[in-house]
């Protein structure tokens, strides 16, 4: 019985051996088609996150200026937050869509990202402040627009607590000029809004953005223009002397 118990297993480890074997051999092969299957899907996410060519169409003339753009941002609830909950995630780049980077062009969050769609609302990535122009076109938007005025001028401060308090204070809304800022407001179809982001150590930006069109699953087409890249902000750390 012993005996046959080892022939049995001699067997079964000549059967079984050669395919770890040749498994152990492919891995260099198995990395390759990882990054090939890689690709694929992030060449469906670059086509799932494209605005439709209706929308293209509609403003090839304006996407041919300097430093123009058009993005779709899909709503964070549907693609990131909720899906983590349930793990359930459909896509790779991470954000879900949600966020975007003026400097970097990239939905890809991080490093910098400036804007973020979720639950019906834009806001902030990171540090400063938007203000709603109502329905004007993008071409009638320059820094001597009279609602740039004090967002285009505004110099961020540079040390740390200052930072913050500016950072609670646009949470809340501030009226400058008989401008509202924030760094929160609701999705509204043909509004042009300005958007100044900061982003420490990284960028600061002065955006021009419309929202165009919103899509049936929930996601919103938006036209942008940068009007000035501003030295990049150094942050201080405060020194508490005790």
């Amino acid at each position: 019985m012993k005996k046959a118990f080892v022939v049995a297993g001699f067997v079964a480890l000549s059967i079984t051996s050669p395919a770890v074997f040749a498994q152990s051999q492919s891995r260099a092969d198995l990395v390759t088609e990882i990054a090939n299957k890689r690709a694929e899907i992030q060449k469906l996410e670059t086509d799932f996150l494209a605005p439709a060519e209706e929308d293209r169409a509609a403003y090839s003339e304006f996407l041919q200026q300097p430093d123009t753009g058009l993005i779709r941002l899909l709503p964070r609830e549907a693609y990131e937050s909720e899906v983590y909950k349930k793990n359930e995630k459909s896509l790779t780049v991470r954000g879900g869509g949600a966020y975007y980077s003026f400097v970097r062009l990239t939905h890809e969050f991080g490093y910098g990202s400036d804007i973020e769609f979720e639950s019906g609302y834009l806001s902030m990535a990171d540090h400063g402040m938007l203000t709603k122009l109502g329905d004007v076109s993008l071409e009638e938007i320059t820094l001597e627009h009279p609602g740039a005025r004090f967002i285009a001028a505004y110099n961020p401060p540079g040390e740390e607590s200052k930072a913050r308090l500016e950072y609670r204070r646009f949470g809340d809304g501030a009226t400058i000029d008989t401008e509202l800022y924030q760094r929160r407001v609701p999705i509204e179809v043909n509004q042009t809004l300005l958007l100044r982001s900061i982003s420490y150590d990284r960028s600061d930006v002065l955006v021009a953005f419309r929202v165009v069109r919103k899509d049936s699953d929930g996601s919103v087409i938006i036209a942008w223009k940068l009007l000035k890249n501003y030295p990049k902000p150094a942050l201080t750390r405060d020194i508490i002397e005790k």
